[in-house]
């Protein structure tokens, strides 16, 4: 069966980008480098069970929003727990629980709750509170809801 696999090109840092992104995630590893260790072509890795292909392609294109990793939270631990690494050493904070590392590529880092609360909020409080916000706050999105 066919399978889709995430595609990333970057100018000289896959292998660097992938051993990082392995060394946050659980059932995460590095499957294969393509090249020598430290100037290779390419790297194949499982980031947290899913698999992910990097290129070294050169400087031509860049990394954008239009594509980003979306990371399920369970509680505000593990959002900070992500939030704080994938924006360590010239990663960058976006609105509403978007980043960038320090690749250039994008991440959303979401608490489940979001989902619920947005989802039973008719007044649009949540999401109100939510654009307001870097890093998203889980008690701050349960007291927009709450109406304190």
């Amino acid at each position: 069966m066919p399978r889709v696999t995430p595609f990333l090109w970057f100018d000289t840092q896959a292998e660097e980008a992938a051993r990082f992104y392995t060394s946050i995630f659980p059932n995460s590893k590095v499957l294969n480098v393509w090249g020598p260790p430290g100037n290779a072509m390419g790297v194949s890795f499982i980031l947290d069970g899913q698999e992910v292909r990097g290129l070294n392609g050169g400087p031509q294109f860049k990394p954008t929003e239009a594509f980003s990793f979306f990371v399920d939270c369970a509680n505000q631990e593990e959002v900070d727990m992500y939030w704080t690494k994938l924006t360590a050493n010239g990663g960058s904070e976006g609105q509403c629980g978007w980043l960038k590392d320090r690749f250039g590529v994008s991440w959303q880092i979401v608490p489940v709750q979001l989902g619920q609360l947005m989802g039973q909020d008719k007044s649009g409080k949540v999401m109100q509170a939510m654009l307001q916000m870097k890093k998203l706050d889980i008690a701050g999105l349960q007291a927009a809801f709450d109406g304190k």
